[in-house]
């Protein structure tokens, strides 16, 4: 392809601003150029058939008004599709444009398909280093006049401007027919982020973080390998990813050896920045307790609660449904009172419609004492529930292994040990864990891993010889 007898038709859109597949086109200008040469221009107003927000009016100037007498988009439909035919589309960020447009074919039932190309990636690759390669920051550190910002003619007389800069540089021709590849993704690739940044992402296991140009961290996810977990977002044509691969400049990523503790530490993340686009994980969940005490009198009484600071907690689960389902199977086992694990019954214990098991202290036909024994048997098994264990998992490099600590049944934390040293206690190990957060999410992720791999379960008895 020689590039100065390829014919391109810049474009710029203003729309509705209302999400990739509601945005309607307000206004559209396109300039048909060969070389430096212009061959022809089209200007139009559209009428988005809906109302303009007074958001998109006091930036662009375009009002309800000044579309209530423009053509619909089916009316120049045709023109565009004529006017577009054998160029390569070319737009400042050009993945919005070209699929605001689209969608609006796609309304029609018209297929629209151009080779396509971004002057923000190629800026970036033709002319490195700039502070900023918006339109309107980087046209004024390159003396290119932007007159009507934000209306579609000014825009794309200034990106026409742009694109012409750039075909006079020498790598121009190497840059673009790289671009313009059938295999190439560089019109999908996120505008704003330097291309580096996702070269040095590692095919590993690992947690990542995109952050906006304030380095303020909008989504954090987790990869068995992070390079293409990155790269399946930048392809994906969902609205919401869209959006904010057009907030991306910077990836930060953590790489942690194992999924298991990229799930964790994504956990903890999310919980931290509660980033703009993670829906799940950001809700807080209420925590349960099975907790007794003795009654007026004088038996020993279980219960469940929303789990604050008590003293005499026993099981903490993050659902109330998981604990009344342990608490059911404890009565049962330990033959206690229904009416004493507080839970409902109408007339007497035997009420209830599972559990016929207790043997009468509720009717006073069974001693408080005996009860209690056995009430008492059946906190030593709560109590043993709560066991402490390390998850030994893939360190990060070929030098180390990860330990995965969980303390009196509930999530510590993670750390990192050299394959030379020799853990002989659990004291050893804990000096290796870093201290984390334990929340919802994490205990999900461990009581999953455990019933899928019961295998990876160290328990401290067998300490000396496990690791």
């Amino acid at each position: 392809m020689n590039l100065q007898e390829q014919d391109f038709v810049i474009v710029d859109l203003e729309t509705t601003g209302s999400g990739l597949g509601g945005n309607r086109i307000t206004e559209i200008c396109m300039v048909r150029l060969r070389g430096e040469k212009i061959l022809d221009k089209y200007t139009s107003l559209v009428d988005p058939q809906m109302l303009i927000p007074d958001f998109i009016t006091s930036l662009t100037g375009i009002d309800n008004e000044m579309t209530s007498s423009a053509p619909l988009f089916e009316e120049i439909a045709q023109d565009i599709l004529d006017f577009t035919q054998d160029a390569v589309f070319v737009a400042h960020n050009v993945s919005f444009d070209y699929n605001v447009l689209r969608n609006e074919f796609k309304r029609l039932e018209l297929p629209f398909t151009r080779k396509k190309l971004c002057t923000v990636r190629l800026s970036r690759k033709i002319i490195p280093g700039f502070p900023s390669y918006s339109l309107g920051r980087l046209c004024n550190s390159l003396g290119i006049d932007l007159v009507n910002r934000h209306r579609a003619e000014g825009d794309t007389d200034a990106t026409v401007e742009l694109f012409k800069l750039l075909l006079t540089k020498p790598n121009a021709s190497e840059v673009m027919l790289k671009a313009l590849k059938p295999k190439s993704r560089e019109g999908t690739f996120p505008p704003h982020l330097d291309r580096s940044q996702f070269n040095e992402l590692p095919e590993v296991p690992g947690v990542y973080l995109f952050k906006n140009q304030a380095q303020k961290v909008i989504y954090v996810g987790k990869a068995i390998n992070l390079k293409k977990r990155v790269l399946s977002h930048f392809y994906n044509k969902r609205s919401k990813s869209y959006h904010m691969c057009q907030e991306i400049h910077h990836i930060e990523h953590i790489p942690t050896g194992s999924e298991l503790v990229a799930l964790l530490q994504e956990a903890e993340l999310i919980l931290h920045y509660y980033p703009k686009y993670n829906a799940a994980q950001k809700k807080p969940r209420r925590s349960y307790q099975i907790l007794h005490y003795k009654n007026q009198k004088g038996v020993i009484q279980f219960a469940v609660g929303v789990m604050k600071s008590y003293d005499s907690r026993l099981v903490t689960h993050y659902s109330r449904a998981h604990a009344v389902e342990q608490l059911e199977q404890l009565c049962e086992e330990y033959n206690l009172c229904p009416r004493y694990c507080s839970f409902n019954t109408k007339e007497h214990c035997t009420s209830h419609y599972k559990i016929k098991s207790c043997k009468g202290v509720c009717r006073e036909e069974e001693l408080v004492q005996l009860y209690n024994i056995r009430a008492n048997q059946a906190i030593k098994a709560l109590q043993e529930t709560n066991a402490t264990y390390f998850i030994q998992e893939q360190g990060r490099t070929e030098d180390e292994f990860c330990l995965v600590m969980v303390k009196d049944g509930e999530y510590v934390g993670f750390g990192f040990v050299p394959n030379h040293e020799s853990i002989e206690s659990v004291e050893q190990a804990e000096s290796y864990i870093e201290s984390k957060k334990p929340n919802y999410h994490t205990s999900q992720i461990l009581r999953a891993y455990i019933e899928k791999s019961p295998g990876k379960r160290l328990e401290i008895n067998n300490w000396s010889t496990a690791v």
